[in-house]
């Protein structure tokens, strides 16, 4: 604390020190004894014992002022009805008050908002690697859902929604409502909301987003929109499609024990049956449409006795290499097209008679 002893140099030693060009600063003349106190929209009043308000420079020795007097006299200057700021200013508003007060000028509303903190509830910087806004578009996030969400932390609509677009938040948004308390960062339900915007977003739009995404993994004559259709419900950020659509490019290797589903009632043996007899299926059908290839195999499940998942899951299986896909067995074969559908059936038939 600064220990007022110039305040009480006299006029003489005052003039002596100017004439001797020695460096000086300007301070406020701060009350050592009694509280200040000011109101704040969400904390309520908050006081302050005096003699914890150190005598604040005003003017620094190059003459310039410091930001607590720049930014009071701009504010009023500016007609700044509200400051807007984080909690962590709080213990800083007091002198504020004091300036207002000695100038004799009307404070604005302080709204001091809750600060936002990672889930181990330690306050968020980019130097522990915290993202930033422009990091999260690069990471695939959408600029309306990563606003929609930091409208939502330590603030909450009367009516507890939680998707908006940008015009209904302007609407719905009250300050009043913002929470006292620290508001957790949670990653998680970012990219949920961010999926809740890919799913409600315009075909034509998602594919323009997500073309050059599927061109990284998909280089084969494929029809790219069909593909993007596929994964539009599917996925959280941009980045996700590429583990969805991989297969396309090429089957992965998988075991063979991908083919035994107990809900579906397959298993190796069953599986090589299934695909050796719809192979020949395969080859005579020429309109291979979703529609016209399940209704191909539809009939061969009537004929057969079973259910449908014996037959599409190996098919699938067949196709993909994989257990979860963004699409069916004949959605996925629509893509592919007869001749590497064809070959991908041919290639598990071989995998699992050499099994």
């Amino acid at each position: 604390m600064y220990d007022k002893h110039c305040l009480h140099l006299s006029k003489e030693e005052i003039e002596a020190n100017l004439a001797a060009g020695k460096p000086y600063v300007i301070r406020a003349n701060m009350p050592t004894e009694g509280t200040t106190t000011f109101h704040d929209e969400i904390y309520g009043d908050i006081s302050a014992p005096n003699e914890e308000l150190d005598d604040m420079i005003l003017i620094k020795s190059d003459g310039y002022p410091t930001y607590n007097f720049a930014n009071v006299v701009d504010d009023h200057l500016m007609g700044i009805t509200h400051v807007i700021r984080g909690s962590e200013y709080l213990s800083s508003a007091p002198k504020y008050t004091i300036l207002y007060k000695a100038f004799g000028w009307e404070e604005p509303k302080y709204i001091h908002c809750p600060l936002i903190v990672n889930e181990e509830h330690q306050k968020l910087s980019k130097r522990s690697g915290h993202s930033s806004y422009e990091d999260l578009i690069e990471q695939g996030f959408l600029s309306e859902a990563v606003v929609n969400f930091v409208a939502l932390l330590g603030w909450s609509p009367s009516d507890n929604r939680e998707i908006f677009t940008l015009d209904e938040l302007v609407e719905a948004f009250d300050y009043k409502h913002i929470s006292k308390s620290p508001a957790v960062f949670d990653m998680v339900k970012l990219r949920w909301m961010n999926g809740e915007y890919f799913k409600a977003m315009d075909e034509d739009r998602f594919f323009e987003m997500a073309e050059p995404v599927i061109r990284e993994v998909v280089t084969k004559d494929y029809d790219l929109k069909k593909i993007a259709k596929m994964v539009k419900t599917r996925i959280e950020v941009l980045p996700d499609i590429k583990d969805h659509i991989d297969f396309f490019e090429a089957v992965p290797e998988y075991d063979v024990a991908m083919y035994t589903h107990k809900k579906m009632k397959t298993n190796a043996q069953t599986s090589l049956e299934v695909l050796t007899e719809i192979l020949p299926r395969l080859k005579a059908q020429e309109d291979y449409t979703n529609d016209a290839l399940y209704a191909m195999l539809s009939a061969y499940v009537e004929e057969k006795g079973v259910k449908n998942g014996y037959v599409m899951w190996p098919i699938r299986t067949a196709v993909s290499g994989k257990q979860m896909t963004p699409g069916g067995a004949t959605e996925l074969m629509e893509v592919l097209g007869k001749e590497e559908t064809i070959a991908r059936i041919e290639a598990a038939i071989e995998k699992l008679q050499n099994a």
